[in-house]
């Protein structure tokens, strides 16, 4: 897919930033989008990273986007956070291509919505078929450690996909 329109939400650039593999997002999609809630999540709230330094500033292929329909929040349910809400409305505003989102509620929620949804774990594997990284073992033990829950039926299941198991 030439320049696919992809929306990122703040748990897969956390988790990819603490691994340091950030740099997968622009190298399978080129250029990302997140909403202005998910920067803020990001950068100010994150308690992972050093909230005086921007990454995502410096990322010149991550673009920050204020989504339009501020009334479409309402209609969310309430349990998902704000960025996972504005992931979604601004994923629709943009027509995107895939909306990537960790949080099995909001995936559902944005299934419902009819947007396609990938997550931390889909990038991982996307990354390895297209020979961007080796091994997906690794990553999803440090994705662990940083405290990303990961079942053991789907660790397993992400590594026979991968080709791993």
């Amino acid at each position: 897919m030439d320049n696919p329109v992809v929306v990122v939400n703040s748990t897969p650039v956390i988790f990819l930033h603490n691994i340091g593999y950030l740099d997968l997002l622009q190298k399978l999609y080129g250029k990302v989008f997140i909403a202005t809630a998910v920067h803020k999540e990001v950068i100010i709230d994150n308690t992972n990273t050093d909230n005086d330094y921007d990454f995502i500033a410096q990322c010149d292929w991550i673009e920050v986007i204020k989504i339009k329909n501020e009334n479409a929040r309402k209609t969310f349910i309430t349990s998902l956070h704000i960025g996972e809400v504005e992931t979604m409305i601004l994923a629709m505003e943009m027509s995107a291509d895939l909306c990537v989102l960790d949080d099995l509620l909001a995936r559902k929620h944005a299934k419902r919505l009819n947007l396609n949804v990938i997550g931390t774990l889909g990038i991982l594997i996307a990354a390895k078929k297209l020979n961007h990284i080796d091994t997906v073992m690794p990553l999803i033990n440090q994705l662990r450690s940083f405290g990303m829950y990961i079942s053991d039926s789907l660790y397993d299941s992400v590594l026979s996909l991968a080709g791993e198991s």
